[in-house]
């Protein structure tokens, strides 16, 4: 571990092997931070919630490993109102002036752009990017391999691997289909992924009909199971596409 002139690391911090602490950063308290991440000058990480109801409870921010917190990024620690807990899995980049509120949950290899912003308890899953300047309501979730573009306004669930956009209030755009490539999704996946998106958005089906019918003809598919799960489980409902 690997500490730099004037950092600030409070009570209660546990820090794993080969991490660095840039110079002027600061880990408040009650954090652990795993192996081999660093966090860069400036940095707050750990610091009490900012949410109103927050009174002084003994609540704690965990960090994976090989994350990358970056200068000025802020990520607060959890409340009792959402199980004492925010979390970041592994491989996360968390850019400039990105903020990751009291409760949240991010999954592994999330990129937060610079800027972005999670409301409180909000959750990440694995491979979601955030782009620039991007703010997530409270209580939303963000779908695994989901790319919210840079200035969306969310305030409902993003589901899984699709793109969102807009600045007023984001709204479906298509399949995350070059980055499901970049990752290695057969064709056949993707294809399914882009006919449940269509079944499910812009048929004239009632919602739950399209899930069941997406089902009956593309349920062999993981990716697409996941994809109906997510929609039918959410309590916020998902960010749909732009009406015409």
């Amino acid at each position: 571990m690997t500490v730099g002139p004037g950092a600030v690391i409070g009570p209660n911090v546990r820090i794993a092997a080969e991490t660095w602490i840039g110079p002027c950063a600061v880990i408040a308290r009650n954090t652990t931070i795993g192996a081999r991440t660093r966090i860069f000058q400036f940095a707050s990480v750990g610091e009490d919630s900012q949410d109103l109801k927050y009174r002084g409870e003994p609540s704690r921010l965990e960090i994976g490993d090989e994350c990358r917190i970056r200068e000025f990024a802020s990520i607060h620690r959890g409340t009792e109102g959402g199980g004492m807990l925010t979390k970041l899995g592994n491989r996360v980049l968390v850019m400039n002036y990105a903020h990751v509120a009291h409760n949240c949950r991010v999954g592994d290899n999330v990129i937060l752009t610079n800027g972005s912003q999670l409301g409180g308890h909000c959750i990440v899953e694995e491979f979601a990017a955030i782009e620039g300047m991007a703010g997530v309501h409270q209580f939303c979730r963000v779908g695994a391999h989901a790319f919210v573009a840079a200035g969306a306004k969310v305030a409902q669930d993003v589901p899984p691997y699709v793109m969102v956009a807009g600045a007023e209030r984001a709204r479906l755009v298509s399949i995350n289909e070059i980055g499901l490539q970049r990752r290695g999704f057969s064709p056949e996946a993707i294809n399914a992924l882009k006919g449940a998106v269509r079944t499910i958005f812009y048929s004239k089906l009632l919602r739950e009909d399209a899930l069941k019918k997406v089902l009956d003809e593309q349920g062999g598919f993981p990716e697409v199971r996941r994809l109906v799960d997510f929609i039918a489980n959410s309590e916020r409902g998902v960010v749909g596409r732009e009406r015409e």
